[in-house]
């Protein structure tokens, strides 16, 4: 079977490395013939530094779709179209706006020097901070400050993008269109119902629409009504999920999953 699993809140937390007592549950999972793959809002480069380099071969799917890396090599991307960026762009300058602008590597960041978000940003130093005329594609844009935060995402919401908000932050997370994680997946030749999911947040619906099993992390009104399966975000969380993971993993098809939901 497919596993599929988002990390920050999901199986990483408080911006640290998966833990070790996870780290063999997923490998667990590998040795069981099962193939684990994740999915996250960040770029490649940062989804290194939580993952144990054991775990760099395994398929990525970063920026929420819009980039795939196999083996360690980036296979795919998905960038902003010119069009849409000439839209964009005004925008940043004529509401004060405060951003983290990823390409497929490199990114632009001028947001404030103690915002919470660097403590997640290439903290290994793999790429560079350079300006956003000189990156050479945007797959990714965070918004983070505004003089007027309300007027940006209304114009926003006339473009031809996915918006996706985080409440909490206050930051507007912008993808091109036709980018989540459910199209990352297509890529990858994966099929509706052909996976378990596990996630935490808006970003992770539409993987949570096309899975056969899903599981939520903690609390959130907008992913709630697609989870199959909800688990407590506590400080148990990490055993409950390598309980989870190893009932999961103990099943050799997804007709196995099924008769399982059944039986509960």
């Amino acid at each position: 079977m497919k596993f599929v699993f988002d990390l920050d809140g999901t199986i990483c937390f408080k911006g640290q490395p998966v833990s070790q007592k996870l780290l063999r549950s997923l490998e667990n999972l590998t040795a069981r013939e099962h193939e684990v793959i994740f999915a996250s809002a960040r770029p490649i480069r940062d989804l290194l530094p939580v993952l144990h380099e054991r775990l760099h071969p395994y398929t990525m799917i970063g920026g929420n779709g819009s980039i795939i890396a196999v083996n360690g090599k980036i296979i795919s991307t998905m960038s902003f179209r010119k069009e849409t960026l000439a839209e964009i762009v005004p925008l940043l300058e004529m509401f004060h706006i405060s951003y983290l602008i990823d390409s497929e590597w490199d990114y632009a960041y001028t947001g404030p020097a103690d915002h919470p978000i660097l403590n997640n940003l290439d903290p290994l130093k793999l790429a560079d901070n350079i300006e956003l005329h000189k990156l050479t594609t945007v797959i990714k844009i965070l918004i983070l400050t505004s003089s007027n935060m309300d007027e940006v995402l209304q114009r926003l919401n006339k473009m031809d993008i996915v918006i996706h908000t985080h409440g909490e932050e206050g930051i507007l997370d912008i993808s091109p269109q036709g980018v989540d994680k459910w199209s990352g997946l297509q890529k990858l030749g994966i099929k509706k119902g052909e996976y378990i999911a596990f996630g935490n947040d808006a970003n992770d619906i539409t993987m949570f629409q096309h899975a056969n099993y899903s599981i939520m992390i903690g609390e959130n009104t907008q992913l709630k009504p697609f989870a199959t399966e909800q688990l407590l975000l506590n400080e148990n969380i990490e055993t409950t999920l390598v309980n989870k993971l190893n009932e999961l993993g103990s099943l050799d098809t997804l007709y196995d999953l099924r008769t399982l939901q059944e039986i509960k």
